[in-house]
């Protein structure tokens, strides 16, 4: 995967500012640039002092960071502001803040959606329910600015004129607007309010129907900075193949992919004629032994594949425990009691085994360079005999 790789030559200085020759020097990588993603929801509790069980919540914190450095947030408009008036802003802010703190760099999800959008604003006329949206964008962008810069602007919007699962607001007002007009709604106002915003636009729709609303979306002059791509995989992994033959047809419209929900099953299958994955209500779904060994070699296959494909620069695992999954589907990292499936150590030795430059020693040359080539990031330096004198620098 040479497009994942980058290199440089360093010259390595004393206190002095001399070139070291000759010097043993501890290379060391810190991060990558590659977003490795999961949600963050069930760890906010722990960051606000709410947890109700601290040693589990740290124990998953622990292995979260172990693996990922990408995390999305929850910003689902009926639970974010319950009452009109009242979101719950300082709570997020303050876990978000923890979580910056960090280094996790972190994504807000969704500011546009017709589900779970406010029971409150059912009933309202059209243009007052799209004053009180652009408010809701405009608030939570500015408030979060800084803390969170990367959001899925608006969320499957290819669906939302025409969706009849449960009334809501949203979707007379995209049905009135048209989706372009409704997607541009959603960008332009967060960009009016953050210019500084990576924004995406998300859906779970990746038919045609996807692509000649983005054709429509350029052709209006919307800026999208990355498509975002949903792959739950709950009814078998899709192969490698058709994901690459669904990475390139995405990828030729020249922006950046993000997997921006992916999902892989540790158990029985979702049954394939289920047309909406939330249909599917099971008492138990529990995660086997057989369903484990095959959702180990799925996620690292996919991986494999999300990696060897230059478009994509994301991928968000949407779960990391099967304690509280999404749909109760076992598709997380972790059992329920904490423990690691195949999966996590699978994933595990990809993104910091075969993905990761260990702690290596070089010699630098007489002028005091060494050569290093390792997967882009963030890395660091020492030498040997002053391992706290350590030097950042980023290979890109």
């Amino acid at each position: 995967m040479p497009h994942r790789l980058g290199s440089a030559t360093i010259t390595v200085a004393g206190p002095d500012g001399m070139p070291l020759a000759n010097t043993p020097v501890e290379v060391r990588q810190v991060r990558h640039d590659f977003l490795f993603g999961n949600i963050l929801f069930d760890l906010i509790p722990l960051m606000l002092g709410e947890s109700d069980d601290v040693a589990r919540d740290e124990a998953e914190l622990a292995d979260w960071r172990e693996l990922f450095n990408f995390g999305t947030l929850p910003f689902y408009w009926r639970y974010f502001e319950p009452t009109e008036g009242a979101p719950e802003t300082a709570a997020l802010l303050t876990a978000a803040r923890s979580f910056a703190g960090m280094g996790i760099k972190l994504k807000g999800h969704p500011l546009t959606w017709h589900t779970l959008a406010p029971r409150w604003l059912m009933g309202r006329p059209l243009d007052e329910v799209e004053r009180v949206l652009r408010e809701r964008i405009t608030r939570e962008v500015s408030n979060f600015a800084g803390v969170i810069d990367i959001w899925d602007a608006i969320n499957e919007v290819v669906i939302m004129p025409v969706f009849e699962a449960e009334d809501n607001a949203i979707t007379p007002l995209c049905a009135d607007l048209g989706r372009i007009d409704m997607a541009k709604l959603a960008f332009e106002t967060t960009r009016q309010a953050n210019p500084q915003v990576t924004l995406l636009l998300n859906d779970f729709d990746l038919s045609v129907a996807y692509e000649h609303l983005i054709e429509d979306l350029l052709s209006a002059g919307l800026k999208i900075d990355v498509l975002g791509l949903q792959t739950h995989m709950h009814q078998g992994y899709r192969g490698d193949e058709a994901t690459t033959e669904l990475l390139d047809r995405f990828a030729r419209f020249g922006l950046p992919l993000h997997l921006t929900e992916t999902s892989l099953v540790s158990g029985q299958l979702m049954p394939p004629d289920i047309v909406d994955l939330n249909d599917y209500q099971v008492d138990d779904w529990p995660s086997t032994p057989a369903g484990e060994a095959r959702q180990a070699e799925q996620i690292a296959t996919y991986y494999r594949t999300l990696m060897a494909h230059p478009a994509v620069d994301a991928v968000t695992y949407w779960g990391l425990t099967d304690r509280a999954a999404w749909l109760g589907a076992p598709i997380g990292l972790l059992r329920r009691d904490g423990s690691r499936k195949p999966s996590y150590d699978a994933l595990h030795a990809l993104v910091k085994g075969q993905w990761w430059l260990p702690p290596t020693t070089v010699q630098t040359d007489e002028a005091g360079r060494i050569e290093v080539t390792g997967f882009k990031g963030d890395y660091e330096y020492a030498p040997v005999d002053a391992p706290d004198a350590t030097v950042a620098f980023h290979l890109s």
